[in-house]
């Protein structure tokens, strides 16, 4: 036999290998990742439930669903280890804010160029203009009336003309 028809058996053996290599670094890392459970992480199983783990033995885990809800579960089943941050803001929509209060965003870019006193004026001259009318081009009936009334008018002054008449000869 030739090494070229070797080749796409080699070939094929290799890319086998590195496939099932993958997977099991896969495995390993998810064994893992479930050896690590503590009582009192939150985690994740693969149907998509969080809770928090009460007690660990060595092939089942006992969670905690809610208030006087116990479920036994294989470790197995568990899809991931969820720190603590990660679970208060799924479960119980708690953000954490790794900054302090001071740092945060205003909604309005304004007060970030205009100082405390013209923050005052500018308020009081938008609640002025609040007040007023704005025109946003639509007419109301009155002055549809007017100049309805303006146009009979002109309809009714005999027109110019340069000497043409419009009757039939």
């Amino acid at each position: 036999m030739s090494l070229v028809t070797l080749l796409p058996f080699i070939v094929l053996i290799g890319a086998m290998f590195l496939m099932t290599r993958s997977a099991k670094k896969k495995q390993q890392q998810a064994a893992d990742m479930r050896n690590q459970m503590q009582p009192g992480s939150g985690v994740r199983t693969i149907g998509g439930m969080y809770a928090t783990v009460k007690e660990v033995s060595d092939d089942t885990v006992l969670l905690d669903a809610g208030p006087g809800v116990e479920l036994l579960f294989a470790k197995n089943s568990i899809g991931a280890v969820l720190t603590d941050d990660e679970y208060n803001r799924i479960v119980h929509g708690i953000e954490h804010d790794l900054k302090s209060d001071s740092d945060v965003v205003p909604d309005d870019a304004s007060s970030l160029t205009k100082s405390a006193d013209a923050d005052d004026s500018a308020d009081g001259a938008a609640a002025a203009s609040d007040d007023a009318s704005v025109d946003l081009g639509k007419k109301d009936a009155t002055d549809e009336v007017e100049e309805q009334a303006a146009e009979a008018e002109a309809d009714e002054e005999p027109k110019k003309t340069d000497g043409d008449s419009d009757a039939k000869k």
